[in-house]
């Protein structure tokens, strides 16, 4: 007799949704999928606005990480001014780009993941979050948010404030970085590196605990998307789009922002929200493909900086020379934290940050533009149409965590496949499958949440909607 089970919220990850599991009638799994059941409409009471006014409207979008869409959308009225942004300011929204990277990747690892990591998938749940982690590994969790708090200052420092500082602007930036703020920064670099190295070495003593999680957790054959720059190396503000398949074969390559409507395309599904973009060339669903740290690594030649780049060779090794494991997606965060401070260090000492000229002056001289940058999550795109007045007729924003949906959806079948067996409902087996969205710690909600238990019930019924179990927490 079939049967559903529905996970309703998932929890720890950024937003509200839902995972829905089919069982045969030899209770098997048929069908695993993923719904993003809430909506917020930015694209379209964007509409009518100056298109001056959307980096601060879109850095709205989202509580964690509004410094991607704060760049992506800059970038967007870069083209819109058609103007070459300073030299300097450039390079201070590298500098505030890989500070969100730092902080972002902090939160998901120390916060979000390593509860299971560290205490367990089958751990008590009461305990399986941020306050366990500190109870049982308090120097760990303490560093965590500690890291997390070094890639906040440094936005604080440059754009006056944590959270959405009003700050990159088209044609550049409103203020450089003071020699007090490149002081403090520096002096706290020391700390901030010997927390992401520990943290990898936790990292790669867990691998062996947790075997049948790495090779089950979405590890199958799919596409990547990425920037990289001139040289193949990694990249996270500039460069260009390049596409590989599982092989490492490169696809597409220094594909312009201005051309990515030539290799992705978005599907929808009348379950969730959230669109299904996709390689066009290969269709749809056949061209999923996963954006992120994974992706980069994937994408890319190498990191550039010397520590980052031992880790990447280690991980390789580990995973891969093209990695499909999506349980490594933790690893490729941690490396990507490794490589963004050495890149912050070595910005630090930049003379260009010096410089006063840090804004390019110009008006509407274009009428369409896209701006596109790496959010820690993955590829996130500005796509902007004005008039000739500069207001906003049109938008599409193509975000990261939706170019893994299809993934996601795949990576929840694989899990539930493997370790889900009805008619009753074990928690580790349920905790399993949402840790795999937590892999690719999807951001849905786009707004900040208060710390606190979050309700859980899921019920298990027959096709005739008898109740065969139910788990609460």
């Amino acid at each position: 007799m079939s049967q559903r089970i529905i996970i309703d919220p998932v929890t720890r990850i950024e937003g509200h949704a839902k995972i829905s599991i089919y069982l045969d009638d030899a209770g098997e799994v048929s069908d695993a999928r993923f719904h993003v059941t809430e909506f917020r409409g930015f694209e379209r009471f964007c509409e009518g606005r100056p298109f001056w006014e959307m980096p601060a409207i879109t850095a709205r979008i989202c509580g964690i990480c509004p410094i991607s869409h704060l760049m992506a959308s800059a970038k967007a009225g870069d083209g819109i001014l058609a103007v070459d942004i300073p030299l300097a300011a450039e390079k201070l929204r590298r500098l505030m780009n890989l500070a969100q990277i730092v902080q972002s990747h902090a939160l998901s690892f120390f916060h979000l993941s390593a509860p299971d990591l560290l205490l367990g998938f089958d751990s008590d749940p009461a305990q399986r979050n941020v306050f366990g982690l500190i109870a049982a590994a308090p120097d760990l969790a303490r560093s965590g948010i500690r890291l997390r708090q070094f890639g906040q200052e440094i936005i604080e420092h440059l754009g006056g404030r944590k959270i959405h500082p009003a700050w990159a602007v088209p044609g550049g930036v409103r203020a450089g970085l003071s020699n007090a703020s490149r002081m403090a920064i520096r002096e706290k670099l020391p700390e901030a590196l010997s927390t992401t190295r520990s943290a990898i070495g936790h990292f790669k003593t867990m691998l062996d605990k947790h075997r049948d999680e790495a090779v089950s957790f979405g590890s199958f054959d799919s596409l990547f998307l990425g920037l990289v720059g001139d040289d193949g190396s990694w990249e996270h503000y500039g460069g260009k789009m390049r596409v590989v398949d599982s092989t490492g074969a490169i696809l597409e390559d220094h594909v312009e922002a201005a051309r990515y409507q030539e290799i992705i395309g978005e599907a929808v599904e009348p379950w969730s929200y959230l669109k299904f973009p996709y390689y066009k060339p290969r269709g749809y669903p056949d061209g999923m493909y996963r954006v992120g740290p994974l992706a980069r690594i994937n994408v890319c030649r190498s990191f550039g900086t010397p520590q980052a780049d031992d880790e990447l060779i280690e991980l390789r090794q580990r995973g891969g020379a093209t990695i499909k494991a999506s349980f490594l997606y933790h690893y490729a965060r941690l490396v990507e934290i490794l490589g963004s401070l050495e890149r912050i260090a070595h910005l630090l000492n930049d003379p260009d940050l010096h410089s006063k000229r840090l804004r390019a002056d110009a008006g509407v001289n274009r009428l369409e533009s896209v701006g596109v940058s790496e959010a820690p999550r993955g590829t996130l795109i500005h796509h902007y149409h004005v008039d000739e007045h500069g207001l906003i007729t049109r938008v599409n924003l193509i975000i990261a965590t939706g170019q893994n949906n299809l993934a996601m959806n795949r990576t929840v079948a694989q899990i539930a496949r493997r370790f889900v067996r009805g008619p009753k409902i074990a928690e580790g087996m349920l905790n399993r499958v949402e840790a795999g969205i937590r892999a690719f710690d999807p951001c849905l909600s786009c707004s900040t949440h208060a710390m606190g238990q979050m309700p859980l019930e899921i019920s298990l019924f027959d096709a005739d909607g008898t109740l065969l179990d139910t788990v609460a927490r």
